[in-house]
């Protein structure tokens, strides 16, 4: 949302109008929010003052990423693929991906397709390994820091 153009004022002006005048709960997201200009300005702080910052963040190393693997590891339709193969390698995958669920699906959306294709019809550490994804990880696995992308 562009404060300096006529379409973002014009946003900006509807969205504090349905903020107050429907009974309902808006969620808006964002990357880095804070220094996109989204609340800087007279219209920004006017956003700014009717809205709370939740700030999120790559998931931890526990049982809910555990689960989260699990989920997404339970809708995969490989002929011989082993249940709990993914969840076995939840902290390869947590390294790999920096806890980050799109690059976390992405990878094994990735290495679905190959097991499909090469016919093995199985995700395994091998092929994980084998399996590029997007700039962020590839930086955070070969450099086995786990800082990530800034939330916000």
């Amino acid at each position: 949302m562009n404060h300096g153009t006529v379409a973002g004022e014009d946003l900006s002006d509807h969205l504090k109008y349905f903020t107050e005048h429907l009974p309902a709960t808006f969620v808006y997201a964002g990357i880095d929010v804070e220094q996109s200009g989204d609340f800087t300005g007279v219209r920004g702080r006017q956003m700014g003052g009717r809205c709370v910052l939740a700030r999120t963040g790559p998931f931890p190393r526990n049982a809910e990423w555990r689960s989260l693997i699990a989920t997404m590891e339970e809708t995969l339709r490989l002929h011989r693929h082993q249940p709990k193969t993914l969840v076995n390698l939840s902290d390869y995958l947590h390294k790999r991906t920096g806890g980050m669920i799109g690059s976390l699906s992405h990878l094994i959306r990735a290495a679905a397709i190959s097991a499909i294709l090469d016919g093995s019809e199985r995700i395994t550490q091998d092929l994980l390994k084998n399996t590029r994804i997007d700039h962020n990880s590839e930086s955070v696995s070969r450099s086995g820091t786990s800082s990530r992308r800034k939330a916000g």
